[in-house]
């Protein structure tokens, strides 16, 4: 039944929509099932050569509410045991989240419905790019039930934004509204709730436009850069720029450049 699956997948063309499916918690990141999910979409996704662009949205009200704070309360799921196991759990746990982000091979836009809450927010920055419904709200909150941001928060989120305002946001753990999240760079555009998964796919269809190879390996290194030097960059750059050469993508693009025509991209 797709009720119970914790994330649905719906192909819209080359483009996957994927839509966080636990509302009752405000897609709370918890359970074997979800991370599961992830990992098991994601390959799927990789695999499928004849999709160029995701999509991740939430259902209900909320984008994501972050870790199950009811759980934290009661010392269960992955919150439960001592810190070593505690430590252990995150590893096994919610921390397979970013590490299949980092895995995935198409570029994914977060249509930010709502809230994006603690690890809520977190999975917002593991996305390539963000749009936010003015109804959304973000807040990097784990200092303010006395935890740190256990799913890379740290790692992420100066990436967005910049060190100052990064640690300005986790360290207060203040929440801030879809206007306040586009002008310091969190998000690139805001929309009204109702047009907001429209936007979405625009975008994702402009993106999936182009030839899916590329694609690809541009998304390969934009995740490299965050942590290489320029000399890895470009190193890796000239690698992926010699295959593109040879693809028939590339050769498609060029004539159609010359005969003045949209390009007919396959998957070469």
């Amino acid at each position: 039944m797709q009720d119970d699956q914790p994330i649905l997948f719906e192909r819209r063309g080359a483009v996957a929509l994927l839509t966080l499916n636990r509302p009752a918690t405000r897609n709370a990141l918890d359970g074997e099932a979800m991370y599961a999910a992830f990992e098991s979409l994601f390959e799927q996704l990789n695999a499928d050569l004849s999709l160029r662009a995701a999509v991740l949205t939430g259902a209900g009200s909320a984008f994501c509410s972050g870790g199950d704070v009811a759980k934290m309360r009661d010392r269960s799921g992955m919150f439960a045991g001592s810190p070593e196991q505690i430590a252990q759990n995150y590893r096994n746990g919610i921390q397979r989240i970013p590490r299949a982000f980092q895995r995935l091979q198409l570029p994914v836009i977060a249509a930010v419905n709502g809230a994006a809450i603690g690890a809520g927010n977190d999975l917002a920055c593991m996305c390539d790019i963000r749009i936010a419904s003015t109804a959304a709200r973000f807040a990097e909150s784990f200092v303010k039930v006395g935890i740190v941001p256990g799913d890379g928060g740290c790692w992420l989120l100066p990436r967005v934004v910049g060190a100052s305002k990064a640690a300005e946001l986790a360290l207060t753990g203040d929440a801030i509204d879809a206007e306040e999240a586009l002008r310091i760079g969190l998000v690139s555009k805001v929309v009204a709730p109702e047009a907001l998964l429209d936007e979405a796919m625009a975008l994702a269809n402009r993106i999936a436009a182009n030839a899916p190879q590329a694609l690809r390996w541009t998304k390969q290194l934009l995740l490299q850069a965050r942590t290489g030097t320029l000399d890895e960059a470009l190193d890796a750059a000239g690698r992926f720029q010699g295959l593109a050469h040879h693809t028939a993508d590339h050769a498609e693009a060029v004539a159609a450049f010359f005969e003045k025509r949209p390009p007919r991209f396959g998957q070469g």
